[in-house]
């Protein structure tokens, strides 16, 4: 390690025992967090002074404390690998080939078995079920989307953010005078925060549903659900100079090329320091060199040279909404044609983990320490841009280096936080086996849709070639462990195709259970023309349909009592054999009832039913946006052709652990309870699963 490399880690190391929230907040849109340079470093400066200090004396007391806390232990560490998504068939298919040795060999040392997920089986559901040993009711996310009663749009499930309450008129602008809110929607207490309690520390990287990041005895950087610089959950952009459109997840900058430049612009957050909030736009210049084919990019004070179809490195940008602020995020940029047309792809704007403008970590100081010693990395929680691939924005080689890139990073992290962290807890969440799996599963089967409509340039050995990076990394992380640790590799769920869409609404509203405005035969987005005041059911989100209950909805209609249970049966009795003629086959295997789910105090903003598809089916892309029409069947032709948002039974994640577990069923529940009992705490009495060891 070089002297500057050295002194980075001692100056941020000594920080990182100290809990410490260096956060002033204050806008742009929903509210963002800033310190000025000079405070910031100058108060970390301080803190740095003061960690070295007392370093002997903290030591002294946590040599003496830590053993205490280790005294009826079973293990001095817990190893836990999340692949989200992984799919047991294939997984079972590819141990037996001999293709995953070192999987293989935690089956053999201990235990393999399938592991029940949550209802419904979608990740931020799961995993805060693995992080709270609890089910959903206890828990209170139910989807990726909440829907908010009053206005019956929707809401992010997982985390509210909204601006500052008091704010002072100056001129042009509007100096906010607190705090703006940024709060965590999921309940319950996470079971490394019980770890903490008990002295033992964790290391916690990327877990879905950690945003924003809660204090505890640890470092954490927060995973899916984490938001972009402008707030969103992950907006592209494409520039081009000749007319497009894109559907979801992205944006269009129009441009014109003038001799061999273009220039344009970044669009950043809504400038909410000033009275007429408008959008921040960055200025950015592209010089075309057509001889070689290639570009310079002027942003930010910076060139950087870029050959076309060539992703960029992490690139730092920086927004000036006024002030003096500066907020500041890193991108990545990827130019696919310069002549005749221009085309370039900008990555979501990533919050920047060296100088975070909103809290990204625990403490607020570890994002920027990993910073220093890894280099720049994604900050976005849905790290992979599916939707810059659906769009065809970007082709199947690009994806995957974009997938493979940010998996690089949190493998980083993950043996950073094994070198570091030799006694308690690793949890590091993966999303590449997700993201993978949602845009190539269309390979592994040659009926599907998708393949109708698109080149077929992949085969199923891109999916094999995942499960055995995988199994790799698996291999890596056993030759890191403790002598007397204990290793979890585990998936929220597993992966089915998804080769037709059901669009649940127009369903409801072919059978007179969703009502149109006068005159209307279809819906835009969002229910803009659902009359509410005749409607008694509607769908939202990947598989809950609300009914529109009086009292509890703005304009509800449905009674509770006898006339809302009534309603309920009748529907789950009719979607349940609700039959796709083109197919000759069931659509939906099993609709569940939220007062059949278990309990707990959350269960009032479940869906009141659950739409558990059959395998081959999901919720169609309209469906989900509110969008009504009078397609009820629909090919999914999408990139996005392998999907877990159907009936739980049929999707189980996986579960590999190098002790003997001798439970029958093992649920995703039952991690978090297993965990605490390797390190001899008693499980709380409100945690629904159980110990496995």
């Amino acid at each position: 390690m070089n002297k500057n490399k050295l002194l980075i880690v001692l100056f941020f190391g000594g920080l990182l025992a100290l809990p410490v929230s260096l956060s002033a907040y204050i806008g742009p849109g929903a509210g963002f967090a800033f310190l000025s340079s000079f405070l910031v470093f100058f108060l970390t400066f301080l803190l740095a002074v003061f960690s070295l200090l007392s370093w002997p004396f903290r030591f002294l007391f946590k040599l003496v404390k830590g053993r205490k806390s280790y005294k009826n232990s079973l293990v001095d560490q817990v190893i836990v690998v999340g692949l989200d998504g992984m799919e047991p068939t294939l997984l079972e298919k590819f141990l037996e080939q001999g293709k995953l040795p070192n999987l293989n060999t935690l089956k053999q040392k201990g235990t393999y078995k399938r592991l029940d997920t949550t209802i419904p089986s979608i990740s931020p559901v799961a995993w805060s079920s693995f992080m709270t040993g609890c089910h959903p009711a206890k828990h209170n996310i139910f989807d990726f989307l909440s829907r908010d009663p009053n206005t019956y749009m929707p809401d992010l499930s997982s985390a509210q953010i909204q601006g500052p309450k008091r704010v002072l008129s100056l001129g042009p602008y509007k100096i906010p005078l607190s705090k703006p809110v940024i709060k965590g929607l999921r309940k319950s207490i996470p079971f490394w925060k019980i770890l903490g309690e008990n002295s033992i520390f964790s290391t916690i990287l990327r877990i879905p549903i950690t945003f924003p990041p809660e204090k505890f005895k640890g470092h954490l950087i927060s995973g899916m659900c984490a938001p972009d610089l402008k707030g969103s959950q992950g907006t592209f952009s494409y520039y081009s100079s000749e007319k497009t459109d894109i559907g979801e997840g992205g944006m269009v900058i129009p441009v014109k090329i003038h001799g061999n430049q273009v220039q344009t612009y970044i669009s950043g957050p809504v400038n909410s320091l000033r009275k007429e909030e408008k959008e921040i736009r960055l200025p950015i210049t592209i010089d075309l060199h057509k001889k070689n084919n290639s570009v310079s990019i002027r942003v930010s004070g910076q060139t950087h040279h870029l050959n076309t179809n060539q992703l960029s490195d992490w690139i730092k940008i920086t927004f000036k909404p006024g002030l003096g602020i500066k907020i500041r995020a890193i991108c990545r940029f990827y130019v696919s044609e310069i002549s005749p047309e221009f085309k370039m792809y900008l990555s979501p704007l990533n919050i920047d983990p060296e100088k975070p403008s909103l809290p990204i970590s625990h403490p607020f100081i570890y994002s920027v320490y990993l910073a220093k010693i890894l280099g720049s990395y994604n900050t976005l929680g849905e790290a992979d841009d599916t939707w810059a691939l659906n769009e065809q924005i970007l082709d199947e080689d690009t994806f995957l280096k974009l997938c493979y890139d940010t998996h690089k990073e949190s493998e980083s992290m993950l043996f950073n936080a094994l070198k570091k962290t030799r006694k308690g807890l690793v949890a590091c969440w993966f999303q590449l086996t997700d993201s993978v799996q949602h845009m190539f599963f269309r390979y592994l089967d040659k009926n599907h849709p998708a393949l109708k409509h698109t080149q077929c340039e992949k085969d199923e050995k891109i999916i094999e070639k995942l499960y055995m990076e995988m199994d790799d990394l698996v291999g890596r992380v056993m030759d890191k462990q403790e002598k007397n640790s204990c290793l979890i590799v585990m998936s929220d769920h597993g992966f089915k195709q998804f080769k037709r869409g059901v669009n649940i609404n127009s369903w409801l509203y072919k059978n007179n259970y969703l009502s149109l405005k006068q005159g209307k035969t279809h819906s835009r987005e969002w229910f803009k023309d659902v009359d509410w005041k005749n409607t008694r059911a509607y769908g939202l989100g990947l598989g809950g349909i609300y009914i529109n209950v009086k009292g509890r909805e703005q304009q509800g209609i449905v009674s509770l009592g006898e006339e809302y249970q009534s309603l309920k049966s009748e529907l789950k009795s009719k979607l349940e054999h609700l039959k796709d003629e083109e197919e000759n086959q069931n659509a939906i295997n099993k609709i569940y009832d939220r007062d059949e789910i278990p309990p707990g105090p959350y269960k009032g903003n479940c869906p009141d039913l659950i739409v558990g598809y059959h395998e081959g089916y999901r919720v169609s892309w309209d469906s989900v946006t509110g969008k009504v029409d009078s397609t009820l069947f629909q090919d999914n032709t999408k990139a996005w052709s392998g999907d877990h948002c159907i009936d739980p039974a049929l999707v189980p994640g996986i579960l590999f652990c190098d002790r003997k577990i001798n439970k029958q069923q093992t649920g995703i529940v039952d991690i978090a309870p297993t965990i605490l009992k390797l390190f001899g705490i008693h499980p709380p009495e409100h945690m629904d699963g159980s110990s496995l060891i």
